[in-house]
């Protein structure tokens, strides 16, 4: 199955797309935007957040949150203002938030990377309905993929260096994430290493591999059951999206070295044969 081009952005690094109100939207990291295409009439639009920017997600009342350079934020993308809430890392300039999606109660879960690369020097947390930001996981590299079984109970996170698949128990009442342990590892399996990921309706795990130029499918245990290969290497985050949720949206990133025609641009694959879930929104 080939990979189609959607819209005609192309990203520095694009990442973290989700499905909103029939819409697409993700982040370029590096060019400091949040992106919006329309597939129904091709159109795009973006906002300048005026600094990198690892992920946004709706919110309930309207509007977007994103999580960047200077931590969380809520952005009016209409109109382009973007309002602080809170760092959580104030003094790890050497830090940003990467990746992070919404629990399905309304709670905004984000991660920092490392880019000076010191191990165990990021965090994953929890921006709540009321504003209040804690530190659910520490020890991490990498922030990078999350998503929750339908259900709610259980949370999937990639820490990219790890080569793995880890698993959280999740306290819904308390927005705590208890019991980590690896689901499974990706080493010597899937070419680069596991990036952004999203859920499909039976449960399985679609993540992008960095530096691999591919979509892997996982079923819970680690089976792989499917693999879909697009033309550039930095292949960064997947989500569903359109009709049903039916088509696979994937985020690319243009590589440090040697030019790809088409690295950075939006890619779709349509007539899997799955449906996605759909994207929770910030309550706050």
């Amino acid at each position: 199955m080939n990979a189609q081009l959607a819209g005609n952005y192309r990203a520095q690094w694009g990442e973290g797309p989700l499905w909103w109100e029939g819409k697409l939207y993700y982040v370029d990291i590096e060019g400091g935007r949040v992106v919006e295409f329309t597939p129904q009439s091709g159109e795009e639009k973006f906002r300048d957040i005026g600094e990198r920017v690892g992920s946004v997600v709706p919110r309930e009342g309207g509007g977007f949150v994103v999580a960047g350079d200077s931590g969380f934020a809520f952005l009016d993308f209409d109109g382009g203002l973007v309002t602080p809430l809170g760092d959580p890392e104030p003094d790890k300039r050497e830090n940003r938030f990467n990746d992070g999606k919404c629990s399905p109660d309304g709670r905004y879960f984000a991660g920092t990377i490392s880019l000076a690369k010191r191990k165990g020097d990021a965090s994953l947390y929890r921006l709540d309905p009321d504003l209040g930001i804690a530190r659910v996981a520490g020890g991490m590299t990498n922030s990078n993929g999350i998503v929750w079984t339908k259900d709610g109970g259980t949370l999937f996170y990639i820490d990219t260096p790890r080569l793995s698949v880890l698993t959280f128990r999740y306290e819904e009442s308390t927005g705590s994430l208890c019991d980590q342990r690896e689901a499974f590892s990706t080493a010597e399996r899937v070419p680069g290493v596991p990036d952004g990921m999203a859920i499909d309706a039976e449960g399985n795990l679609w993540i992008a591999f960095c530096h691999g130029g591919c979509v892997a499918c996982f079923d819970q245990q680690g089976n792989e059951l499917e693999r879909l290969s697009l033309p550039c290497r930095e292949v960064t985050a997947p989500a569903f999206g359109g009709e049903g949720l039916k088509d696979l949206y994937v985020t690319t990133g243009q590589p440090s070295e040697g030019i790809e025609e088409d690295a950075g641009r939006l890619f779709v694959f349509s007539g899997l044969g799955v449906a996605g879930s759909p994207a929770d929104c910030f309550k706050g």
